[in-house]
């Protein structure tokens, strides 16, 4: 296996996010333009997990300058059904604690419902806390 950072929304990677979003949710959605906005952000990076040429799982870190620090959050890390429990989603992740370490980050965020088992086991085991907070969404 073996974790990238993607430069371009190449075709591949168009269609990697359309088979493999919904597997995180139902309502997420990634177009062409989405996807190249965000690869040509400076603040943020997606990284894709291969297995055998083909792209098993994604994963987008945002490390964004803000006056008191650099804030790191993890957001759509998804790993292909087929392939979960081989690894990928560890390597994805430990690849953007390496990455928001390397920007300067001081601690990174995410967020993980409470019906991804084995995803809240996988951040827990990597040293995330759980943190008590209210989130809140204003949908615009």
């Amino acid at each position: 296996m073996q974790i990238e950072i993607a430069t371009h929304a190449t075709d591949e990677l168009v269609g990697a996010f359309a088979r493999l979003l919904p597997q995180l949710s139902a309502t997420s959605r990634a177009t062409a333009e989405s996807i190249a906005r965000a690869i040509d952000s400076e603040d943020v990076t997606i990284f894709v997990a291969r297995h055998d040429h083909e792209i098993i799982g994604l994963a987008t870190l945002i490390a964004v300058p803000i006056p008191t620090k650099i804030r790191a959050i993890i957001e759509d890390v998804v790993v292909d059904t087929r392939v979960r429990g081989q690894g990928a989603g560890e390597a994805l992740v430990r690849a953007m604690i390496d990455h928001a370490r390397a920007t300067g980050a001081t601690a990174i965020e995410l967020t993980s419902h409470p019906d991804r088992a084995a995803a809240n086991r996988l951040y827990q085991r990597l040293g995330f806390a759980l943190r008590t907070t209210n989130p809140y969404r204003l949908v615009l």
